[in-house]
């Protein structure tokens, strides 16, 4: 019978920053010092050799540096939108200078690369750190040489980084392929445990990725329901929600934020209603992850999956799972492969290079969030500094793009729009203008410089459930931190050109 466990793990992991090479990306001279520490600490020094290396220290001490002022060089400040934090404005001049992609020219003009939901760019460190890697660690893991070492400490150092990310331990942190390969696993590992007539809860406001997977399921006899939205503001009707679980409800499967829509669910929420029903939760937090910080622990979920090419690092997957969980469900994997979680559950040998970007991209956000508050100390104080900093940005620029639309004739703009509510939503939004084929705008914008997608974004169900997929789906527009508002005029000023042809 599947059941869920409110046991949690309480061993804390080591955390990293920016400027402070772990040993993988040190040089062969100083091999000598010893290997970072984990949630394994002990069985990582027995498996690499010698004490693990204390990183608490350094971490703080670097962290107290960087609360001292900036070089004047460092002090430019953004003119275009300029949103109050809690300790100084949004710095929207710095944050663009971490990004090399942001200068790229297309006929002339300048990249506005409204493109996030598919893919966000890359902070210039996330590149260092994945060609640091193939320079000084490049080998398979459990090696008994030096690069095989650095590879092994990358990933700890890098599991700690999403440790801190989604707040929980290092040991309950999975690297994968991409979040839909990752939940194809897990939902193959879980369904050894149902029988015909059990149930899993999904929703129609989901990326494919987080209905197909359970959908699969089916195959065993397991039933599947889905979750209806209310149309005309494109939020879950939890009513129909509460109705769907049940007594024989195993899983409830729900996003975090909508990837088409830009739709924040109430995740807290659902967690409690599926627990009271004996089910497990799982949150597919790709969308959400780049507009609001993750808490695990404050959730209560059993598994969480998100994306870090999402949030400004490479192409890869990580899932949060429950120590327990992740420790009970057994995942199929070649049989000389480690039964040990959370490694069981990483099947053949990683892209290793891209999880030292992952690593690279969390540490991007902390120093964001250092950047904007000199007081932040520790990694995960400083991720949920840059969140406070970021979050009410993204508010302003989706706020004027939301006016902007609404006065040009013939759009329809699906979502929440009353700014009062703006809470429930991110930064993404998408629309149709009129008959016109959603390609055929993008396709303007693009000529431009102006960088959107069009489609349904594989959130089938939601694009069906608009009566837009036989239309060619919508257009989506998705601004992040490293978005402006001169990009948001620019799109409003090419829409109204387009409108007048």
């Amino acid at each position: 019978m599947l059941s869920r466990s409110s046991e949690t793990s309480q061993v804390a992991g080591p955390r990293f920053v920016k400027n402070e090479l772990p040993i993988w990306m040190l040089r062969v001279s100083d091999e000598n010092k010893s290997l970072c520490s984990s949630s394994h600490a002990s069985r990582g020094a027995a498996r690499f050799g010698g004490r693990p290396y204390n990183v608490h220290e350094t971490y703080e001490r670097l962290a107290a540096r960087r609360s001292r002022p900036l070089a004047a060089a460092h002090m430019k400040m953004s003119t275009p939108v300029m949103q109050g934090t809690e300790s100084k404005v949004f710095d929207i001049a710095w944050v663009r200078e971490q990004f090399p992609s942001l200068k790229l020219q297309v006929s002339g003009h300048a990249a506005a690369f409204l493109d996030g939901p598919a893919g966000t760019q890359v902070p210039k460190q996330v590149m260092d750190a994945i060609q640091n890697y193939f320079l000084n660690a490049n080998a398979n893991t459990y090696g008994a040489f030096l690069t095989s070492r650095r590879a092994n400490e990358m990933i700890l150092s890098a599991r700690a980084a999403m440790a801190d990310f989604f707040n929980c331990d290092s040991n309950e942190v999975v690297f994968g392929q991409n979040m839909t390969t990752i939940t194809f696993a897990l939902a193959r590992a879980i369904g050894r445990e149902l029988k015909a007539g059990d149930e899993i809860v999904v929703t129609t406001l989901d990326h494919d990725a987080n209905v197909a997977p359970w959908r699969a399921l089916q195959e065993k006899g397991v039933v599947i329901r889905q979750v209806d939205v209310r149309e005309s503001d494109c939020t879950l009707d939890l009513e129909d929600l509460k109705r769907k679980i049940s007594a024989n409800t195993k899983l409830v499967a729900t996003g975090y934020a909508s990837n088409i829509v830009g739709t924040i669910n109430p995740v807290a929420e659902i967690t409690k209603l599926a627990h009271a029903a004996g089910a497990l939760m799982f949150i597919d937090a790709v969308h959400y992850a780049p507009h609001g910080p993750i808490d695990v622990k404050a959730l209560d979920c059993d598994f969480l999956a998100c994306s870090p090419y999402k949030f400004f690092g490479p192409h890869m997957g990580t899932l949060y799972g429950k120590k327990e969980h992740l420790e009970r469900f057994k995942p199929y994997k070649v049989r000389p492969a480690t039964d040990t979680s959370p490694e069981c559950w990483e099947t053949g040998t990683q892209v290793q290079e891209l999880i030292a970007g992952i690593a690279a991209a969390v540490d991007y956000i902390a120093e964001l969030g250092r950047h904007c508050d000199r007081t932040v100390k520790k990694r995960r104080e400083a991720l949920l500094a840059a969140y406070r900093a970021t979050r009410p940005y993204e508010t302003t620029l989706i706020t004027r793009l939301i006016e902007g639309l609404l006065a040009i004739p013939g759009i329809h703009i699906f979502g929440i729009t009353d700014p009062k509510r703006f809470d429930e939503r991110c930064s993404t939004l998408s629309f149709r203008l009129g008959d016109h084929h959603p390609t055929e705008i993008a396709t303007f914008l693009g000529e431009r410089g102006i960088f959107t997608w069009d489609g349904n974004f594989y959130a089938l169900n939601l694009s069906e459930r608009l009566g837009v997929e036989q239309k060619g789906g919508l257009l989506r527009i998705g601004l992040v931190h490293y978005n402006t508002a001169e990009e948001v005029e620019r799109l409003l000023a090419a829409l109204r050109e387009f409108v007048r042809q």
